[in-house]
């Protein structure tokens, strides 16, 4: 099972927020998720909430990043 380290629409109409979570590369955005990692808000361009610890834990287990969440982590001085 390919996991990624990749965003989840939430929130409401013309205002979405993301969840950053981890989950299998095969599964829909809005689908089964493995873990939360934290929480994104576009329209404000600010990271609401994150979790480093768990980042790196994912990261070592061999979790890979899709870009958006890449460029995200790397704002937050994570990677």
């Amino acid at each position: 099972m390919a996991v990624r380290i990749r965003l989840a629409k939430m929130g409401r109409t013309h205002h979405p927020i993301y969840r950053i979570v981890v989950m299998d590369s095969r599964s829909p955005r809005e689908g089964k998720y493995i873990d939360i990692l934290g929480t994104y808000d576009p329209k404000r361009g600010e990271i609401l909430e994150i979790k480093p610890e768990k980042v790196k834990e994912w990261l070592a287990k061999g979790a890979q990043l899709t870009d958006r969440a890449q460029s995200i982590l790397k704002k937050a001085n994570i990677l």
